[in-house]
């Protein structure tokens, strides 16, 4: 609660209307603050990258804040106390408002993206390099890093191991207070496999140097029964041949899976800013993509518009002038704002409930409601 009341004052230069930095192309406040992953993570180490672009450019201030779980990385700027939070694949449960979201208090989230970057990187299981673990199903009986109070990196652990035909009763789950703190535990030789995305961050590279080493393990695209079987538990995971990662190149590229990452979304920053800053950000890539490995990604030209939520309308109007938004991009974005407009009315209708089966209800009324509007339920 202590770093949460400290966002909360950080950002208080950013909505009492500080002072403002401009040049020709891009005008931001003097301070600009987003939540991020784990101290040391991918996100992370990629946020500190863009925002020393972005200051050496404009002379602005990037306060990044890291928080060690989903709900404390996105509650800030669902309630408004910053602008922007980065996120992964809870971006997609939160909009959906299942797994952690689906409670009385929280449900289907209105939230945009303004980043959804792209990559040659890619998400998988990685393990430890001294046994014999050479896939998935290999993984039976083995101790998996299980990140409490995270359900996103709970569904990856669970969406791997169906790829391979287990569940978590098969492997030994061992709770884990964060995704760093997973990594150390796997870098001490504590737990034999964790899911990561597989370009260079400081834990990832500490692991690797570790006595135990580590692979990664490969989704081959021609398992269609494995792959129909992850995404029944991610949907939103899609195959991707990473070329970038902790021994991956071009020569050794690994098939596995990919999603955005990071995304930066927000749910009341101003159309100005979001603007803005979509801007600065696509204008300083060619700088921070020196620094940073992966962050290429968040270029405009990298970006993914078809993912699984929709875009700001602030962004999507930088994205059409610089001549990357398609016809095609605006018929799913529009699908996008409908199913949410269906969510939202899904969630009106639980109104006034509670109990111990409100998940249970919430997740009926909402796979109900989807069907009937002609969309998939996903999480049935």
């Amino acid at each position: 609660m202590k770093k949460l009341a400290s966002i909360a004052l950080g950002a208080i230069c950013l909505f009492a209307g500080g002072a403002i930095a401009k040049d020709d192309a891009v005008t931001l406040p003097k301070t600009l603050v987003w939540t991020s992953f784990d101290t040391g993570s991918l996100g992370y180490n990629q946020s500190i990258a863009v925002g020393k672009a972005l200051e050496d450019a404009y002379g602005i201030s990037l306060r990044v804040l890291p928080a060690s779980t989903d709900l404390s990385r996105i509650a800030p700027a669902r309630e408004g106390r910053v602008p922007f939070a980065l996120a992964g694949s809870d971006a997609f449960y939160a909009f959906e408002g299942v797994l952690s979201y689906a409670t009385p208090d929280l449900g289907p989230q209105k939230l945009t993206a303004v980043i959804l970057a792209g990559a040659d990187n890619g998400v998988a299981m990685g393990v430890a390099d001294n046994q014999d673990i050479n896939s998935i199903a290999d993984l039976k009986g083995k101790k998996v890093g299980w990140v409490v109070s995270s359900p996103s990196l709970q569904s990856n652990v669970r969406a791997f191991l169906a790829f391979g035909g287990l569940t978590v009763d098969d492997v030994e789950l061992v709770d884990q207070p964060s995704y760093g703190g997973a990594w150390q535990a796997f870098t001490n030789g504590q737990i034999d496999a964790m899911t990561a995305v597989t370009s260079g961050s400081g834990v990832l590279e500490q692991a690797a140097a570790s006595p135990q080493g580590l692979k990664w393990l490969a989704l081959p695209f021609s398992d269609t029964e494995g792959w129909n079987r992850l995404q029944a538990v991610n949907p939103h995971f899609g195959q991707r041949k990473a070329t970038v990662g902790i021994d991956i190149d071009a020569e050794h590229p690994l098939e596995c899976a990919g999603v955005p990452y990071p995304a930066l979304i927000t749910y009341t920053a101003s159309p100005d800013l979001v603007y803005n800053v979509t801007k600065a950000i696509d204008l300083q890539a060619p700088v921070y993509s020196k620094m940073q490995s992966g962050t290429s990604g968040w270029a405009a030209k990298s970006e993914v518009f078809d993912w699984v939520v929709p875009f700001n309308d602030a962004a999507i109007r930088y994205y059409k002038e610089v001549g990357l938004w398609s016809e095609e991009d605006q018929k799913h974005n529009d699908d996008l704002v409908a199913r949410a407009k269906v969510l939202q009315e899904a969630w009106a209708k639980m109104d006034g409930e509670r109990g111990d089966d409100f998940a249970e209800k919430w997740m009926k009324v909402r796979a109900d409601m989807l069907e009937a509007a002609g969309f998939p339920a996903y999480f049935r």
